[in-house]
């Protein structure tokens, strides 16, 4: 997690970390920057939600393993990645198979 969010709000802000957020409660799995990305419990594991670092949020002394993405939502999130470099879905659906391929920016 960003030292910044740490030093900034005076917060335990660790990935893993369980966190209850406006009553919902969930795990903090990445950094957004300024922001805490929360898996909540209710959503997918490919839902990460951008929430302040001190609005509503309690800060949990356990930890947690973060859900791990199924194959196709990892394919969703490269999409949402390189998606604006190729021509439609299929397109990068084609390039995201190939064993060999060379990432697009």
């Amino acid at each position: 997690m960003s030292n910044y969010i740490k030093k900034t709000y005076n917060v335990p802000a660790d990935i893993g970390r369980k966190v209850i957020v406006d009553g919902k409660s969930g795990v903090i799995v990445e950094n957004k920057s300024h922001h805490l990305g929360v898996n909540f419990d209710a959503d997918k594991a490919s839902v990460v939600s951008r929430c302040h670092p001190t609005w509503k949020v309690i800060y949990l002394d356990e930890f947690a393993a973060i859900r791990k993405l199924t194959k196709s939502q990892q394919r969703y999130k490269r999409f949402l990645e390189y998606g604006d470099s190729f021509k439609s879905f299929i397109d990068f659906c084609y390039w995201d198979a190939e064993q060999q391929r060379q990432d697009r920016v």
